[in-house]
């Protein structure tokens, strides 16, 4: 016997890629941040190893890319930042700073 969610639309989701609505589903699902028990591992179309986070919607089953930007993004996470964007926008998750910005030291 199928389950329901068997016919879902299956989609890898890189960080470039990433909408506010996926986004958003992601902090839903895990609110504390996701872990290696929530992490799946499979092998893409060119036989790579791809580790990723899985959230769904009614009729696709999302597969996002784990990565360093993907955790501080979940982090910062405001639903107030992308009120101006379409759910669907690709262009609204902008890259997080990853490391610390240095402030540039004035020297006058």
């Amino acid at each position: 016997m199928k389950k329901a969610n068997d016919n879902l639309k299956r989609i890898i989701v890189d960080f470039k890629k990433l909408t506010p609505e996926i986004l958003g589903l992601l902090v839903e699902k895990y609110p504390d941040g996701y872990d290696e028990d929530h992490i799946i591992s499979f092998r893409n179309a060119k036989n790579e190893i791809v580790e990723a986070v899985q959230v769904d919607t009614d009729d696709t089953r999302y597969l996002v890319k784990v990565s360093t930007k993907l955790v501080k993004t979940m982090e910062n996470y405001d639903e107030d930042d992308y009120e101006d964007y379409d759910d669907d926008d690709p262009e609204a998750v902008q890259d997080p700073q990853t490391e610390p910005s240095e402030e540039p030291e004035d020297f006058d």
